[in-house]
């Protein structure tokens, strides 16, 4: 099953203020199934691979579904150009997803090279197993803590010298972690997790970096093994993440710093994941900013649906989503 977005136009030496973004796509799943896998790329018109180094970043979004920490629209997916093909072992965790589950698909995008790409697109390959099978065993549900929560845009200016950014939060119901990982700018120190109520560390890491400098990756702690599933947390407990930078270059970055943990969650009770609502104020702030309108355009909400004049949640064009032939279990 893939994904894709609206081809655009990368010149040369191209910062994302000077790219025509790929509109965001308001698509509905073309199967039901569990995903165990993802890999989000960049390729042209007529599918050949171009450089990851063109995508800052790409989200995957549930607007009827909440986040674990805040009662917004739900991250399914996040990934940058350093996030490479990540998976999970399809027999013991999957992510259910329905045919006709609304998601929304958006992606920043940049030209950093010396040759310009036209027509260049954005695709996101989920792998999956079909629904019906006995497999896998744990329902494992996506969760994202960010630095830059509640709402806006996640990226904070980043100053000269030693800086650090948190936020903290309770999860909405209780369960296990299973897997973490995250997303950082270059002059990052190191990205923290910590139960704030027991002072434990769940997650810390140092960025990858390449000789350069650049950042390249963070690394992926899978908390299951033979003798545990992996990280209890509870909503009577707080927790934190924090990100800590050291900017060496002596002059303030704009937009220079981002933050934020991401993985894989087993509630303790494989009940369906709590719904958004729709007239919480948090929500509509939050998937306003999802949607890049501003509040003139405030979208109309009604129970659990979205409308906007002239689209029904459909395929957009440009924009489309495939179900035949990618699921390779």
């Amino acid at each position: 099953m893939y994904i894709d977005l609206a081809p655009v136009d990368l010149p040369a030496h191209a910062s994302h203020h000077d790219v025509m973004q790929p509109p965001v796509a308001m698509l509905t799943l073309p199967a039901s199934g569990a995903l165990y896998g993802f890999k989000v790329e960049m390729i042209d018109d007529a599918g050949h691979e171009l450089p990851s180094v063109l995508m800052h970043h790409f989200n995957l979004i549930d607007p009827d579904h909440r986040e674990l920490f805040l009662p917004i629209s739900r991250r399914m997916i996040a990934a940058g150009k350093e996030t490479g093909a990540m998976s999970i072992p399809w027999l013991f965790f999957g992510f259910p997803v329905s045919k006709g589950e609304r998601v929304l698909a958006s992606a920043m995008l940049y030209n950093p090279t010396d040759v310009p790409y036209h027509d260049a697109r954005v695709r996101l390959v989920l792998q999956y197993t079909p629904q019906g099978r006995p497999w896998p065993f744990f329902r494992a549900e996506p969760f994202q803590m960010d630095v830059a929560f509640p709402v806006g845009d996640k990226s904070f200016d980043l100053p000269a010298g030693k800086s650090s950014h948190s936020y903290e939060g309770s999860p909405v119901v209780p369960g296990t972690i299973v897997a973490i990982g995250g997303h950082v700018h270059e002059h990052a120190e190191r990205l923290e997790f910590v139960d704030v109520t027991t002072g434990a560390v769940i997650y810390r890491a140092a960025p990858i970096v390449d000789p350069s400098g650049e950042v390249v990756g963070v690394p992926v702690e899978r908390l299951y093994h033979l003798t545990g599933l992996g990280v209890h947390i509870v909503p009577d407990h707080r927790y934190r993440v924090t990100v800590y930078y050291d900017n060496p270059t002596g002059s303030p970055i704009e937009d220079g710093g981002m933050g934020v943990v991401g993985g894989l969650f087993v509630p303790d009770r494989a009940s369906d994941w709590p719904a958004t609502n729709p007239s919480d104020s948090l929500y509509q702030k939050d998937l306003r900013h999802a949607m890049r309108i501003g509040a003139e355009n405030m979208m109309m909400m009604s129970g659990h649906k979205m409308s906007m004049p002239g689209n029904d949640m459909s395929s957009m064009p440009g924009m489309t989503a495939h179900g035949a032939g990618h699921h390779p279990r």
